[in-house]
């Protein structure tokens, strides 16, 4: 009786066997429905993610779009839980870590200062000048609006760097962007956090705030860098195990997360710190089968977070809490816009006179300031909010409620507005002019792969018996006269660019020696080869593409054709 009475003490008093044995069940059906309602979720991203292949859209944007429309499917259809702990406990650790693990320092350090101006300056100037906007034009206290002013400040690159990686545009400005967009989160859930305390009734000073947020900041990175440094110098450098490695960088990246957070201090910016030191210390220790097996599943795991990301904030916003509050939005969204283009101008303009050398192009200026969407943490931080958090205020659940209105319509704007139209700014900018000597080699290959392609089906119709002899051959030599003359002008676009040459043998040996593994593997799935010889085979492969792609990452000038990657359409890989 007393195991009896130990094991049942959690429940109340007077529950019999059956309803312990009902309630169970339920909560067995409970679980049923979420599992099936994610793997719903999951399944919808993959359809999104083969529809935006036809219709040009980023893949970030439609996602949030099909959130929007399964507000309209029946009720109970999907069961799932769209709190702020889901997005930053178990969505956001994976996002971060596998941004930062392909940061290179050397390329980040040279431009860590305009980094820092856009992450911090920028952060701390947007949040004043929000609230102050806020309280003057809404008539909001000031806690509350320092609150929605830090929320608001963190900025969610993903539909942007997508963009540039498909256009081309600089990798030093996609770096800029990504390396401003992970500081910034964290320093904006430092700001949040203390904004909050301002509301529950504390009143620290300016130093003793400033002392609060420098304890905050630097000791989640500090946190991280210890985690990371014996991560990448023990388990990565110690143990050649693949599996183990990258199990033991999934619990690094939510490890170094809770425990930042247990003491109380940034979570996100102690992930900044793991995902760096293993990109860039302990990956140099591994081996290449590890670093492709390593990076193949952070890939993986990155895309169906943010699939499901954009997929619940779509389907979190409430359209009709939008048109209730209309003129906070519409304020909001101005305030939002018009700070940051004082933040991006005015930090740039200074970060020129600092560093004149390192001064960036006015176009990048443009991009900056519409691509600063926002996303994922300012609905994290805005969903927090309840009217506990304002005790002192006596319309506590109406200012929430406006809150929140105003970060969907934010959100809700910069994804579908500044989303859709960053790619149209690139390209009237010039920022992604492909050289013409590409176009024109992709142009006379493009010709000559599908002239390749016709010759193929005609031979296979006439190989069916659904072509005349007679009229297959006269076909036939048509085809013959194109392909040739398609060839020679291809070759003598090469002869005239010999660069491109050079990276279409490297793009072509590449995907060689992909088929020569793919091999490797069907035979070891055969047993016509033993694990060990398969193991050996595959890490002397892997050694041969890692050497391919450092030389085709260190040629410089122009780039040759890449090799197509089963990522993401609308995110391919860092």
């Amino acid at each position: 009786m007393a195991g009896l009475i130990g094991l049942g003490g959690a429940l109340p008093i007077g529950l019999d066997v059956p309803a312990r044995v009902a309630t169970a069940a339920e909560g067995d059906l409970n679980l049923l429905a979420t599992e099936l309602s994610y793997a719903l979720l999951l399944a919808i991203a993959a359809m999104v993610a083969m529809a935006t292949r036809r219709l040009r859209l980023p893949y970030t944007v439609a996602l949030v779009l099909a959130g929007l429309l399964l507000v309209l499917a029946p009720t109970g259809l999907l069961h799932v839980d769209i709190s702020s702990q889901l997005f930053l406990f178990l969505l956001v650790p994976p996002l971060v870590f596998e941004a930062t693990l392909h940061l290179d320092w050397r390329k980040f350090r040279r431009d860590l200062p305009v980094v820092l101006l856009l992450a911090l300056g920028g952060s701390l100037i947007g949040t004043g000048l929000v609230a102050w906007g806020t309280m003057r034009l809404l008539g909001v206290p000031l806690a509350a609006a320092l609150t929605f002013g830090a929320l608001i400040s963190a900025t969610d690159p993903v539909a942007v760097v997508a963009f540039f990686r498909s256009l081309g545009v600089s990798k030093r400005l996609a770096l800029i962007v990504e390396g401003e967009s992970l500081l910034n989160d964290g320093i904006a859930i430092v700001l949040f956090t203390l904004a909050l305390e301002l509301a529950a009734g504390s009143q620290p000073g300016l130093g003793e705030a400033l002392a609060r947020f420098v304890e905050v900041a630097f000791g989640g990175l500090a946190i991280g860098s210890v985690l990371g440094y014996l991560v990448a110098r023990v388990v990565l450098a110690g143990i050649d195990d693949r599996l183990v490695e990258t199990l033991t960088t999934v619990a690094l990246a939510y490890g170094s997360f809770a425990v930042a957070e247990w003491f109380h201090l940034s979570g996100i910016l102690a992930v900044v710190a793991a995902g760096m030191f293993v990109g860039n210390l302990g990956l140099t220790n591994t081996s290449p089968t590890t670093r492709l097996s390593l990076f193949g599943f952070w890939e993986l795991l990155a895309f169906a977070a943010n699939s499901i990301v954009f997929l619940l904030i779509g389907l979190r916003i409430d359209l009709s809490q939008l048109a209730e509050q209309i003129w906070p939005v519409l304020v909001a969204l101005l305030l939002v816009l018009s700070s940051r283009a004082a933040v991006v101008y005015l930090l740039t303009a200074l970060h020129a006179r600092l560093q004149p050398r390192a001064r960036l192009p006015r176009a990048w200026r443009h991009v900056l300031w519409w691509g600063g969407l926002r996303g994922a943490i300012s609905l994290a931080l805005v969903l927090t909010l309840d009217p506990t958090r304002f005790p002192g205020f006596a319309t506590a659940p109406a200012l929430v409620r406006e809150l929140q209105a105003m970060t969907f319509g934010v959100v809700l704007f910069t994804l579908l507005v500044q989303g859709t139209t960053i790619a149209p700014l690139i390209r009237l900018l010039r920022l992604a002019e492909k050289p013409a000597a590409r176009e024109e080699q992709q142009r006379r290959q493009a010709l000559l792969y599908a002239r390749q392609a016709g010759r193929a089906e005609l031979d296979r119709l006439y190989a069916g018996g659904l072509l005349a002899e007679d009229i297959h051959r006269a076909m036939a030599e048509v085809y013959r006269v194109e392909i040739e003359r398609q060839s020679e002008d291809l070759r003598e676009h090469l002869v005239a660019f010999p660069e491109l040459e050079q990276a279409m043998v490297l793009a072509a040996r590449a995907e060689l020696l992909r088929a020569e593994r793919s091999a490797l593997g069907d035979a070891a799935r055969r047993g016509l080869i033993d694990e060990r010889v398969h193991d050996r085979l595959i890490r002397e492969m892997d050694d041969r593409l890692a050497a391919l792609e450092l030389i085709r990452a260190n040629r410089g000038g122009i780039r040759g054709p890449e090799t197509p990657s089963a990522a993401s359409p609308a995110e391919p890989p860092r």
